[in-house]
């Protein structure tokens, strides 16, 4: 059995909010078959730390920017670095827990999960933001942090990653569970009962909150539609839904992954076209559907055909901002129950929704230090395990 462990995991999402941090007490017990580890996790504490108006706009606007200054990316990455200490700092005082290693996820600025050519190479590439060893300086740990180049370096898409914790704290033997996070992008992860992690499926199914999130600050100001309300009394144009989920994103086998280069900027442009000068609770309400119905439609299409009987899957177990979205959640579970399938929330198997993913990166971390691998081929596209991540130790 391994040493028990506190271990901090560090978040920020695609939607680019802000810095969530776990504190987790993690031990690993080792079998002769590696896959069949076992795990206690225990979540300790965690906390959320807006980012300031002005550091959000900056990464905004650094997101998959067709052009921005290199000074200004660079002083981002130091800055982030020193935002990342102050969150662990604050979480470490506020539960009096002391963290003995740090898993940083940082703040993706692009990822590219397809090999695309550039100067007469063939490269796949991603870029997350925030000094790992500024993090580990002032907090007096080492860092694991850049988890994804790894897989990247063995095929896989570099996402998603949070599958790996998923299996380990959701999986069951008597039913098939689908574990679907809204952040910015919406990602599931399909365990089938009593499944090896190499039976899992997992990928990204489109936009979570990041559309909806847009056309509400867009056409209202406010930088989300709080509980749903904006879109509770729209129409939905599902001519407009329709058209989109045909777009070859949707269409495309697993793996696969995206972010605000598929739904970012010039999407929601376009999104908003489609829309033609409809209202905002009609345009805001097409948003909304269109992230339901592109999660229920990817279950139909990809992992309901993977099994033997159609019933397998009887649970989907929600986290992410788009889990607080009622509205969302309602058009969902309208879709899924056409399936057979139920909706729940993390919070009910003791992982509460906003701590998720945070959880995920010092599990990561975790595995990173006892040189284990972490990510899961089936779902990234990887040839192979993959230790992941990169150390930044404290001296």
């Amino acid at each position: 059995m391994s040493k028990p462990m506190v271990v901090a995991g560090v978040m920020s999402g695609t939607s680019a909010d802000g810095i969530d941090v776990a504190l987790v007490k993690i031990v690993a017990t080792e079998s002769r078959a590696r896959v069949a580890r076992g795990h206690t996790i225990q979540l300790l504490g965690h906390a959320a730390y807006a980012y300031p108006s002005d550091v959000r706009r900056a990464v905004l606007s650094a997101m998959n920017a067709t052009s921005a200054s290199v000074a200004d990316l660079a002083r981002l990455n130091s800055l982030l670095g020193e935002l990342y200490a102050d969150a662990v700092l604050a979480t470490q005082r506020r539960f009096r827990v002391k963290a003995v290693l740090i898993g940083c996820h940082g703040q993706t600025l692009y990822h590219q999960g397809e090999p695309a050519q550039f100067l007469g190479r063939k490269v796949s590439t991603t870029w997350q933001s925030g000094e790992a060893a500024i993090v580990a300086a002032r907090v007096g740990v080492p860092v694991i942090s850049d988890f994804r180049p790894a897989d990247m370096a063995a095929g896989g898409k570099g996402a998603p990653l949070v599958p790996y914790l998923d299996y380990l704290w959701f999986r069951d033997s008597r039913m098939g569970r689908i574990v679907q996070n809204i952040g910015g992008i919406a990602n599931l992860t399909a365990i089938p009962a009593s499944s090896r992690p190499e039976g899992v499926i997992a990928f990204d199914t489109g936009p979570g909150n990041m559309v909806i999130d847009a056309v509400t600050h867009e056409l209202s100001g406010k930088p989300f539609d709080r509980d749903g309300k904006i879109a509770a009394s729209g129409r939905v144009l599902d001519s407009v839904v329709d058209r989109i989920l045909r777009r070859r994103f949707f269409l495309a086998r697993p793996p696969k992954t995206a972010g605000r280069e598929e739904f970012g900027r010039e999407f929601v442009r376009e999104f908003l076209r489609e829309c033609n000068g409809s209202g905002k609770h009609e345009v805001v309400a097409t948003a909304t559907a269109l992230t339901a119905r592109s999660i229920a439609d990817a279950v139909n299409r990809f992992v309901i055909p993977k099994m033997q009987h159609r019933s397998a899957f009887k649970e989907m177990i929600l986290s992410g901002g788009g889990a607080r979205n009622a509205t969302l959640v309602g058009m969902l579970a309208e879709q899924l129950a056409l399936l057979g399938i139920v909706v729940r929330f993390s919070d009910e198997y003791g992982l509460p929704s906003e701590a998720k993913e945070a959880v995920a990166f010092a599990v990561l971390a975790y595995e990173a230090w006892n040189r284990r691998p972490a990510n899961v081929p089936s779902a990234t596209g990887a040839r192979r395990a993959a230790v992941l991540g990169k150390i930044s130790y404290a001296y």
